[in-house]
């Protein structure tokens, strides 16, 4: 190796003065040369694109420097190809990067006319001036032409064609193909015509011509003498060229597709660092139209009540895809209607639309069947008070109702049994990632919206759900953690697992009677009318409205999507009416609509078959009368025996009640009665006339040692604060008790000073000084009940 070098020196020592400097210039031309080209080639911002599933645009916004630049597109239109090089550079495919031929004859035109006539510049020239906005003599131009050779050995033809296409400028504030087919003719470049084509090809040349009211001779004549020249290079026909030359030319720019103008701002906040500026989504655009109409629509009517926003997203549940994204109604026009704000991935108040997946966690954990009964009365939890809707009660309804109804005060009930520390956990293995505080925060009100959920988690969660079912059999049950991931807009974009294993808190069987129950829920406007019709669409749904009636959603699940509706104000403002099954649902319905219709989701196969009190829905004990088999979640057999049902013992007459301290037990008639406790029977009575109360011990026998009377309000150790009336006077509490016969009568007693007497109905206003008290019921038999209670001080 040294000898190598010594030989090499010894050689260069031995060249005349001038021979070193010549090879010494060469020596640092070709590192030069080889260096020349800019790296970055092109270093100016880009417009974002955001384009549909099938490469349709959906919006793009203009560049930081004010210039409609699309990013770098490698395809190139074979119009544009056929054109551009017809018109620049004849033979741009065979030369080096510089044309000898078209330098000379520039060269021979411009001595002759004395002016410039002609540059001479081939298309790979041009494109290092573009990359590098150097100044037009004949000194840059020769730089211009040895960096052009550069480039040839660098890129391919088709490559710098591209580069090009890319970055010639056409007009006004438009650079680039792309972008001046869009602004100038409203289309992608590979559907302009031969016309068109040319029109736009003619104008990097001389951007200048594309003026409204300006240069519009100089336009057409250039035009058509392209068309001319490739009719005589037979790249067009005769009639081609003839249909071309009517065309007109483009006039003022048009304004851009506005078709998912939140999403495209999503996707230029999320776009990481040096990542393309364009982006294909899986949404479909007829689709897109379709929803932001519909949404658009329900909107114009909404703005009359002061309801400003509205937004509407739909997955496809199979791959969590968005098909359609309109995070808000869109006017821009009007800035007090904030329509900037994108609500899709805004967290707000749920309302009841969780309620469904507590339904389904305690399916699958055993503790309820699909329709068991469930408490529905007044209720009081450490000083919380729910209250269903229409502040009425049932006594006792299915839990399937109680989803189907959307009730508060048994969802509040159900969460208590199922614990909410749990249930927070299940939110965010499901995909909700916006419990940003600890589960006491938000306590039993989670159930309620008292926590904050974006429409995007909310619309993967349920579409986690509705995956899961459709691949039941594949799974043989269980729940993979890939069914549960984050939806996506982006098609390249992975979808990532929210857990890391199998789901146990939840099976496919339990999910199946969900979204059985959220069908059952009555369609605004169709009372039912919709199942006379094959070919109506069948959906699971769910409304929610969030307290002060700020946000109302509407839910739509079907095998094939999932649809999220939000209407409300974006400030946060309430508004009268602003309720989930009059403003969201209506939209979320013409958006089923809209979507093919399909069959619903298969049932899954269960070996477990559970039997059932037919009254009750429970686990049947030996007392039901009447037993019914439903298939069950596998933890069904978990669930408790019915404690409605009992044995009790009548006379011969059966008007009455006996025991065997009266009567000899061979004269009893025993029969299984559904006894539900007082403050249930209380309520159930009224909504079920069917219902039969139990007859009246016979007189002169001993009762059974059973709870005959209770306490409706106040529950144990309840606080209660008592407002002031109008009239400036301190208010009343009403206190509400319960006996099973309905003409008992019942003694009061309020910290064991007796305070008066009710028969039948039996209410007591009191006004009890403010501290701990405690009242005390005692009727005719003697049997009593005693509660705790404080009332607060006024602030």
């Amino acid at each position: 190796m040294k000898k190598s070098f010594s030989f090499i020196y010894n050689r260069i020592k031995k060249l005349k003065r001038r021979t070193k400097i010549l090879l010494a210039f060469l020596i640092i031309f070709f590192v030069w040369f080889w260096n020349s080209l800019p790296n970055p080639l092109f270093n100016e911002p880009d417009s974002y694109v955001l384009e549909d599933s099938k490469g349709e645009l959906l919006g793009a916004t203009i560049a930081g420097d004010g210039q409609w630049r699309f990013p770098f597109n490698p395809e190139v239109p074979d119009k544009f190809k056929t054109c551009i090089i017809a018109f620049e550079d004849n033979r741009f495919l065979y030369h080096p990067g510089v044309d000898p031929i078209a330098m000379a004859r520039a060269i021979q035109q411009n001595i002759r006319y004395s002016r410039t006539v002609s540059g001479g510049s081939t298309i790979t020239m041009q494109v290092i001036r573009l990359s590098g906005k150097r100044k037009r003599n004949i000194f840059y131009k020769l730089i211009e032409s040895i960096i052009a050779v550069r480039l040839e050995l660098a890129y391919s033809k088709k490559s710098i064609l591209a580069l090009y296409a890319s970055h010639a400028p056409f007009g006004s504030n438009v650079v680039g193909l792309d972008a001046a087919a869009w602004r100038y003719y409203g289309r992608s470049a590979d559907k302009l015509s031969w016309g068109e084509m040319a029109a736009l090809a003619v104008l990097p040349n001389a951007p200048a011509l594309v003026h409204p009211g300006k240069n519009r001779q100089g336009l057409l004549r250039k035009r058509n003498l392209l068309l001319d020249k490739l009719l005589s290079q037979k790249e067009i026909d005769t009639a081609t060229c003839q249909l071309s030359k009517l065309e007109p030319l483009p006039d003022e720019p048009k304004p851009l597709p506005q078709w998912a103008p939140h999403l495209l701002q999503r996707f230029k906040k999320e776009s990481r660092s040096g990542a393309s500026h364009r982006a294909q989504t899986t949404i479909q655009l007829n689709l897109q139209k379709t929803v932001t109409q519909i949404v658009e629509q329900h909107h114009r009517f909404l703005k009359g009540n002061s309801i400003n926003n509205a937004c509407a997203l739909v997955l496809d549940v199979e791959t969590g895809s968005a098909l359609a994204y309109t995070g808000n109604a869109y006017h821009p026009e009007n800035p007090e209607l904030q329509s900037h704000v994108d609500i899709i991935t805004a967290p707000r108040s749920p309302g009841s639309t969780l309620k469904p997946l507590l339904y389904a966690c305690m399916l699958s954990d055993g503790m309820l069947l699909p329709h068991s009964l469930v408490p529905d009365i007044p209720t009081q939890i450490g000083g919380y008070t729910p209250q269903n809707f229409d502040r009425d009660y049932d006594g006792a309804v299915t839990a399937s109702s109680a989803i189907s109804r959307s009730l508060n005060v048994p969802a509040v009930r159900m969460l208590r049994d199922y614990k909410y520390p749990r249930f927070y956990e299940t939110l965010k293995r499901t995909g909700i990632t916006t419990l940003n505080r600890p589960a006491d925060h938000y306590g039993l009100s989670l159930i309620l919206g008292g926590c904050e959920v974006t429409p995007w988690d909310l619309a993967g969660m349920y579409a986690g759900m509705a995956r899961s079912l459709l691949h039941a059999k594949k799974n043989k049950g269980k729940i993979p953690a890939k069914e549960f991931h984050a939806p996506r807009y982006l098609q390249n974009a992975q979808a990532a697992a929210t857990v890391t294993n199998h789901l146990n808190f939840l099976d496919a069987t339990s999910i199946w009677y969900m979204f059985n129950a959220m069908e059952d829920v009555m369609r605004p406007g169709e009372e039912g009318l919709w199942k006379q019709f094959s070919s109506s669409q069948r959906v699971a749904w769910k409304t929610g409205t969030s307290f002060g009636f700020r946000d109302a959603w509407a839910v739509g699940v079907t095998p094939r999507h999932v649809i999220v509706v939000w209407a409300g104000n974006g400030t946060g403002e309430g508004r009268p009416g602003l309720i989930g099954v009059q403003t969201a649902a209506p939209i979320m319905f013409d958006i089923a609509k809209a979507l093919p219709a399909t069959e619903w989701f298969e049932k899954p196969g269960s070996d477990i078959m559970v039997a059932v009190c037919r009254q009750s829905h429970l686990r049947a004990n030996i007392d039901c009368p009447d037993v019914d088999s439903i298939a069950s979640p596998p933890n069904g057999m978990n669930v408790s025996l019915c404690n409605y049902h009992h044995i009790i013992h009548l006379d011969e007459t059966q008007q009455y009640r006996v025991t065997e301290n009266c009567v000899t037990p061979s004269s009893m008639i025993h029969k299984s009665w559904f006894i539900l406790p007082p403050t249930m029977e209380w309520y159930y009575a009224k909504k079920h006339l069917d219902y039969k109360i139990p007859p009246p011990f016979k007189p002169g026998c001993f009762a059974e040692e059973r709870k005959v009377m209770d306490m409706i309000y106040p529950e144990a150790n309840a606080k209660i604060y008592v407002p002031v009336e109008l009239t400036g006077e301190k208010g009343k509490t009403i206190f509400t008790a319960t006996h099973q016969r309905p003409d008992a009568k019942i003694f009061w007693h309020l910290d064991d000073e007796f305070i008066g007497s009710t028969e039948r109905f039996h209410q007591m206003a009191l006004n009890p000084a403010p501290g701990k008290h405690f009242i005390t019921l005692v009727d005719e038999t003697g049997q009593r009940i005693s509660r705790a209670f404080e009332i607060l001080e006024k602030e």
